[in-house]
Order: structure tokens, then C-alpha cells, then sequence
């Protein structure tokens, strides 16, 4: 299932300084999770600044955060880049683990594998798994992303195997080609920055309906009643004088 295509362009600028006047934009944190060498670093830079770097040195986990604006939403972008330590199933478990506090702290995840990485794709189940322990109760919207969508001579897992795992765990899925395609890594980063807000505005609705009561409708039968007593006193309040 691809996400759908958002109107208007996504427009990227660096966060400016805070100041008493500014008006904040929304807070929205991601983070993008997969196996080692399957192209996470290569899909946040390209969605940032709309070029292609195809190698990189071994992640260590970097935060990327600029201002966006999607459809007229001004946003505040945090994208949590991760190490890819997943390589075999041996040391999955140890991995998972380690992400468990950038799990906690990011509100919408992508889950990244490559489509000539059999081994990175069995990776995905787990991650999706340990994101619902870490977020039991919550909606935390997840993408599916079968990255290296250009190398199909080197294709070990097909387009169907990843719709199958998408539909199992209830997610969206979308094959991309990072190094040739901006448009569909763009789409996907959009469309996940559109559902956490929309968690947000839910949560504040949420929020303020349980902070602020509703107000009460006036008793009609109470003013009437309040309204002939103030008319007695001053009926009465002649007499008394007399």
C-alpha cells in the first residue's frame, strides 16, 4: 500500500532561534530503524536536502532536526537516525533492546530494509513488535519501507513478501529507490509527519475537553426564582422604612 500523494510542496528551512514572540511550531519526532547498510542515513539526508550521497561511515546514531512546512502546517522535524547493528538473528535481540530509549522518545517510525538484504528484512517483525511493547497503548504510526527498489537484478525479497508482512502487522508499505527517486522518499517522510500531527490534535482535543468543563446551561427555573425574590425586596423595601 503506498501512501497517498500529499498536495502542496514540502518546503524545508533550518529552526530558527525561539523567542518570547515566536509562535512554536508543532514538535514532531521520527525515527528511522533498520538493519546495517540498507540505506537509512542515505533516506533522511535525500528527503532533507534532495541529494544522493551512497556511502556513508558507520552510523552511530545522528539527530537531524529542521523546520518544515506540509500543506501549510509549520512543523518542527526531529529525525532519529539509528545504528544498523542488526545483521544476524544472534544479535537482534541485544539491538532491539538498545533502541528501546530512541523507541520511547520518537512518535512515528520507519522501519527500513533492502530489497537485496533477505537478512534485513526478517529484521522488520521484531523492531515492529518492541515498538508496540515500548508503546502499548498507543497509535505511533508505522511505515514500512523496502529501500534499494533500482537493484533488481540483485532482488532477494520480493514486492509481495513485503505487502504480506505490511498487511500482517497492520502497516503501510512502499518500495522506494533512494538514489533515484526524491519523490516517493519525500511522500513517505510527508505522510508520516501528516499522522503524527494528527495524533497530536487528537491528544490536545483530548486533553482540553478533560482540563476545561463544559459549561452549565443556566437553570431557567433558578432565575425566575432569583429574579422574583430581588423584585420582592424591593417591594417590600419601602414598607419597612415606614
Amino acid at each position: 500500500m503506498r501512501p497517498p500523494i500529499m498536495s502542496g510542496h514540502f518546503l524545508l528551512a533550518p529552526i530558527p532561534e525561539s523567542s518570547s514572540d515566536y509562535l512554536l511550531p508543532k514538535d514532531i519526532k521520527l525515527a528511522v530503524l533498520g538493519a546495517g547498510h540498507v540505506g537509512k542515513s542515505a533516506m533522511i539526508v535525500r528527503f532533507l536536502t534532495k541529494r544522493f550521497i551512497g556511502d556513508y561511515e558507520p552510523n552511530t546514531g545522528k539527530l537531524y532536526s529542521r523546520l518544515v512546512y506540509v500543506e501549510g502546517d509549520q512543523l518542527s522535524l526531529q529525525i532519529q537516525d539509528t545504528p544498523g547493528g542488526i545483521q544476524t538473528q544472534d544479535n537482534l535481540s541485544n539491538t532491539v533492546d538498545s533502541l528501546s530509549k530512541c523507541m520511547q522518545w520518537a512518535e512515528g517510525f520507519l522501519l527500513v530494509y533492502s530489497i537485496t538484504d533477505y537478512d534485513s528484512y526478517q529484521s522488520i517483525r521484531p523492531l515492529y513488535q518492541h515498538i508496540r511493547k515500548v508503546h502499548p497503548d498507543s497509535k505511533a504510526p508505522v511505515i514500512i519501507v523496502g529501500n534499494k527498489g533500482d537493484l533488481l537484478h540483485a532482488r532477494q525479497v520480493q514486492t509481495h513478501d513485503g505487502l504480506q508482512l505490511a498487511n500482517e502487522l497492520g502497516s503501510l508499505f512502499l518500495e522506494v529507490s533512494t538514489s533515484e527517486n526524491y519523490e516517493d522518499v519525500c511522500d513517505v517522510f510527508q505522510h508520516l509527519c501528516k499522522e503524527v500531527s494528527k495524533l497530536h490534535s487528537l491528544s490536545g482535543e483530548r486533553r482540553r475537553a478533560s482540563i476545561i468543563p463544559r459549561p452549565r446551561s443556566p437553570n431557567m427555573q433558578d432565575l425566575k426564582r432569583r429574579f422574583k425574590q430581588a423584585l420582592s425586596s424591593k417591594v417590600k423595601a419601602p414598607s419597612t422604612l415606614g
